[in-house]
């Protein structure tokens, strides 16, 4: 049996937190946050109700997953990232918003998906802007690979939306290689394999700057096959 690897597809930056969100990572974490274990979540009982679910992996500051769950409350998100003045900063909008259907992990997202998820846990997966790891000795790194993307699909319900986003070319493609190479998923765009980007994600910071800049963006949406189309994964 594959599993997921070991090399690590981050580094923990040491970002200035700052004294809001140091504040809220010390009295929010106990409201909106989500230890690492291993043990699988029962996320009905997280929640406190059955609800559709979203999760976004590397959420940056939360730009992305506080609108979501602020606009929809009838849903439930999951977020995970490592970097603690995001996640401190997304604690703040969900405390500023009355937010009750927003939890978040402060974890490596290989771990927790391998540990804490179960099986069709989630309608939509979100994966924006993962680090390119441009230079090619460190295309290892890459969060993007078919043993990930398999686990990915296993969380999926069937019928789910995988939706993923690059600036780097080179690693769309290859995000376009590996998707379409899992048996689980089919691409929502199999003409030229890209997507138009989706109205909720509103440009971030950093997609702005690439803009101006004359950098490319790369959208990128598969759903899941129903289970009776799919082999069990070994």
């Amino acid at each position: 049996m594959q599993t997921l690897r070991q090399v690590r597809s981050f580094v923990l930056r040491a970002g200035r937190v700052t004294v809001g969100q140091e504040r809220a990572l010390k009295e929010l974490w106990p409201r909106f946050g989500i230890d690492y274990g291993p043990a699988p979540l029962d996320l009905d009982a997280v929640f406190g109700r059955r609800a559709p679910r979203c999760l976004e992996i590397g959420f940056g500051t939360g730009e992305v997953i506080g609108s979501l769950a602020a606009a929809h409350p009838e849903a439930d998100y999951l977020g995970i990232e490592v970097h603690r003045p995001g996640v401190g900063q997304l604690l703040l909008r969900a405390e500023g918003a009355g937010l009750s259907n927003l939890r978040v992990i402060c974890h490596d997202a290989v771990e927790v998906l391998a540990t804490q998820l179960g099986a069709d846990t989630c309608q939509e997966i979100l994966v924006f802007f993962p680090d390119p790891w441009h230079k090619k000795r460190h295309h290892k790194r890459r969060l993007i690979e078919p043993i990930f993307v398999r686990r990915l699909a296993q969380v999926l319900c069937p019928g789910g939306i995988l939706r993923l986003a690059t600036d780097w070319q080179e690693y769309a493609e290859q995000m376009l290689t590996v998707c379409n190479a899992e048996d689980q998923l089919v691409s929502l765009n199999p003409g030229t394999g890209y997507a138009e980007r989706p109205a909720f994600r509103s440009p971030t910071r950093f997609e702005r700057r690439g803009e101006r800049l004359g950098h490319g963006v790369w959208d990128l949406a598969y759903t899941k096959r129903d289970a009776a189309n799919f082999p069990i994964a070994s």
